[in-house]
């Protein structure tokens, strides 16, 4: 079993940056990683970015590649994502995946999600 916990969104301006949390308790397996998601409304989930569990490789979506970076603590098994020159297209509910399928869009394990609202 994983627990993950989203934290950080709130409401920001255009242009301005912000850090998400993902506090991962459980025992992920070695071949999970842990994945973003976001969901703006009446739109589909999406991919934004990924670290393996098992090393500090990092994926992202090519809309947000350049300004967000997925970084880890070990110590506090937290992931988090910077994200930087945020625009109203970034504002959504955004969730933490974990599972060996999230690059594909699949998560075994989700948290609640945070919600990430940019102002134009």
């Amino acid at each position: 079993q994983v627990q993950l916990v989203e934290s950080g969104g709130r409401l920001v301006q255009t242009g301005d940056s912000l850090r998400l949390s993902c506090e991962v308790s459980g025992r992920p397996y070695s071949s999970y990683l842990i994945g973003w998601f976001r969901q703006a409304p009446g739109k589909a989930r999406e991919f934004v970015s990924a670290i393996r569990w098992a090393d500090t490789r990092t994926y992202y979506a090519d809309s947000v590649k350049g300004r967000f970076t997925m970084s880890r603590d070990n110590a506090k098994k937290t992931m988090y994502l910077q994200m930087n020159n945020l625009k109203p297209e970034d504002t959504g509910i955004y969730s933490c995946a974990a599972g060996s399928q999230v690059l594909s869009g699949s998560g075994t394990y989700w948290g609640q999600g945070t919600q990430v609202t940019v102002s134009s």
